[in-house]
C-alpha cells in the first residue's frame, strides 16, 4: 500500500516511518509515560490513605492502563504525535493520511499490548513488513509516518 512512496501533505513530505526511529520513540515515550505513571500513583495514595497498593490489586493496575490509554490516545488523536513521535519526526496518521479515531486509538493500544505480549514480535515485524507496519498498525488501519519538517 505505502512501499517507497513519499507523499506531498501540505508543505512536508511523508514516508512510512523505520524500526530504529519508532524504537527510540517509544523510548522516550516510555520515560515520559514512566513519570506521568508517578504522578498518577500519588494522586491514587491520597484515595488510599498513604498506603502502598498491594501487588495484586487489580484495580490499581487498571487504573494505571486507563491512565496509559488516555495518554497515549489522546496525543493519538491530537495531533497524531506523542512527547517522543515529535523528537524523532514522526506522526501517527490513518492509512487514508488523515487523524486518527478514538476507535483507531483504542485498537491500537490493545494491539500495541499484544505485539508487546508475545516478546515484542509484533514491533520487530516492522523490520519484515513492506509498509514498515506492525502488528497495531494493521489491526487499527493506521501508520508511523517519518514528517521531517520542509
Amino acid at each position: 500500500m505505502f512501499g517507497d512512496t513519499v507523499q506531498k501533505t501540505g508543505c512536508t513530505e511523508i514516508s512510512p516511518a523505520g524500526f530504529f526511529r519508532r524504537i527510540a520513540a517509544l523510548l522516550y515515550d516510555g520515560l515520559l509515560l514512566l513519570a506521568v505513571l508517578f504522578a498518577a500513583t500519588a494522586v491514587g495514595l491520597l484515595f488510599n490513605h498513604g498506603e502502598a497498593f498491594a501487588s495484586d490489586n487489580l484495580y490499581f493496575h487498571a487504573y494505571l492502563v486507563l491512565i496509559s490509554y488516555f495518554f497515549y490516545g489522546w496525543f493519538w488523536t491530537h495531533g497524531g504525535q506523542t512527547l517522543g513521535l515529535k523528537a524523532w519526526k514522526l506522526k501517527i496518521l490513518a492509512e487514508d493520511r488523515q487523524p486518527i479515531t478514538w476507535t483507531q486509538a483504542s485498537i491500537r493500544f490493545i494491539g500495541a499490548i499484544l505485539s508487546w505480549s508475545v516478546l515484542g514480535l509484533g514491533y520487530i515485524w516492522v523490520i519484515f513488513d513492506r509498509d514498515n507496519r506492525a502488528w497495531h498498525d494493521r489491526l487499527s488501519r493506521t501508520a508511523v509516518f517519518f514528517a521531517p519538517k520542509p
